[in-house]
């Protein structure tokens, strides 16, 4: 099994296109059967898209409204293979986007759920925060992977609470299956006592510290949004397994070394 979490920073990207055209290119020769997307926008003035042109989408909210320039649709057209997928819009991103949370997988969607994290849930305020949910058939199994992308452990709105809050819809949701948490958590690993330390005390494995193979697992190089004073490179983008597992690898991707830079963030990807 492969996984990819990525944090897209969808139509912020300078040559945006041509960035999708290679993340896709990416996600169809690596061959990943999940991939998590993080910062999922759409313009808020766009035309919604079919239900034709959605097929095969999952609907997790009734309540939304897929746009034709929705991120993760546009990358999906641009993969060509027949991914299942589903996204979620959270909140206003970049004061002009709704963003949100996609999966993709390369097997049918069984099953899904979306919740608030946060005790925020103004859908003007970036503060808002959700998880996304999928339940699908991976090796045999059914399994289930959830998406997320959190805030930090210093703010009003803290990733202390959106953690626990996580914690008892993943309790209620998942039932003692396998399950798989990713995304950009906001928390980086090296700092103790903060966000990384609360995931991993609270039952969680870290993928990365699974691994067999590993890199130094950076996802974050410079100063980006939410994090403009930073002056080293961090690791914030997570594979969490509610099982202790044999993880093959653990690497991080698209970032100009063997794969293109396609966001602010860099990607993961592990094969277990």
């Amino acid at each position: 099994m492969k996984i990819l979490t990525l944090n897209t920073h969808a139509w912020m990207e300078e040559d945006q296109l041509t960035k999708i055209d290679q993340l896709a290119e990416f996600i169809r020769t690596e061959d990943f059967d999940i991939v998590a997307l993080q910062e999922v926008n759409q313009s808020q003035r766009e035309a919604p898209l079919s239900d034709d042109d959605l097929s095969p989408f999952y609907v997790t909210d009734d309540q939304a409204v897929v746009k034709a320039d929705n991120y993760a649709h546009v990358l999906r057209e641009q993969i060509g293979q027949a991914y299942y997928w589903t996204y979620i819009p959270i909140h206003v991103g970049f004061e002009k986007y709704d963003e949100g949370l996609a999966f993709l997988s390369k097997t049918p969607i069984l099953d899904a759920f979306e919740a608030y994290v946060s005790e925020m849930r103004d859908y003007e305020n970036y503060r808002t925060r959700k998880i996304l949910g999928i339940k699908t058939v991976i090796s045999g199994e059914e399994t289930w992977f959830v998406n997320g992308h959190y805030g930090w452990w210093h703010d009003d709105e803290s990733f202390r609470g959106q953690w626990d809050n996580s914690l008892d819809v993943l309790k209620q949701k998942v039932k003692g299956q396998p399950a798989f948490i990713m995304g950009d958590f906001n928390n980086a690993a090296h700092l103790e006592g903060e966000g990384y330390d609360y995931v991993t005390q609270s039952g969680w494995h870290d993928c990365y510290e699974l691994a067999e193979e590993k890199d130094e697992g950076y996802t974050v190089v410079k100063a980006i949004a939410g994090w403009e004073n930073n002056k080293q490179k961090l690791r914030i983008d997570y594979v969490f397994s509610n099982r202790k597992l044999a993880v093959k690898s653990s690497k991080v991707v698209l970032d100009g070394k063997d794969s293109p830079i396609v966001s602010d963030h860099s990607g993961v990807s592990v094969t277990i």
